[in-house]
C-alpha cells in the first residue's frame, strides 16, 4: 500500500504542477521579473500550498503515525543557522536562474523538456558535491556521519 500511496501522491502533485503551469520555467521567471512582464500567478499557487501545508503540519504534529500507519517524523527544530540560510539561498538562486526546482523539473523531464535534464544533472552533481564535502568535513572534525 505504501508504494501505491507514494505513486498516487506523486501523480496528484505532478498533475497539480502541470495544471497550474508551474512545470513551465518561464512561469517562474515571469514571476521574478518585477520590472518586465510580471506574472503574479505563482504567488497564488504558493499561497494555496502554504495554506494546505499549514493545516497538514498542524494535524501531523498531533499524530505519531500517518493514516496509512507509517511513523510521522516532523522536524521540531526552530534553529536558523548558517547551513539553513546558505541552503535556502542556494535553492532560491538556482530556482531563479533555471526556473526549476526539483519537483517541476521531474515533471518537465517526463513531458520531454530537454532543459529539465540539464537542470536535474546539475542538481544531482550539486548533491554529490555536497555529500562529498560534508563527509570530508565530518571526518576532519572527527564526527560520525
Amino acid at each position: 500500500m505504501s508504494i501505491f500511496s507514494s505513486f498516487l501522491t506523486g501523480l496528484v502533485f505532478g498533475l497539480g504542477l502541470i495544471l497550474s503551469g508551474m512545470a513551465n520555467p518561464g512561469k517562474v521567471v515571469s514571476f521574478l521579473d518585477l520590472a518586465g512582464n510580471w506574472d503574479p500567478s505563482l504567488a497564488f499557487v504558493m499561497g494555496g500550498a502554504v495554506t494546505v501545508a499549514f493545516f497538514a503540519f498542524r494535524a501531523a504534529g498531533r499524530r505519531s503515525r500517518s493514516l496509512l500507519g507509517s511513523p510521522i517524523q516532523v522536524v521540531r527544530s526552530r534553529e536558523i543557522d548558517a547551513r539553513l540560510i546558505l541552503g535556502s539561498a542556494t535553492f532560491g538562486i538556482g530556482w531563479g536562474v533555471a526556473g526549476y526546482c526539483p519537483g517541476p523539473a521531474l515533471v518537465s523531464l517526463g513531458t520531454g523538456h530537454p532543459k529539465a535534464l540539464i537542470f536535474l544533472a546539475a542538481m544531482l552533481a550539486g548533491m554529490l558535491l555536497y555529500n562529498s564535502l560534508n563527509r570530508k568535513t565530518r571526518e576532519r572534525l572527527g564526527a560520525t556521519p
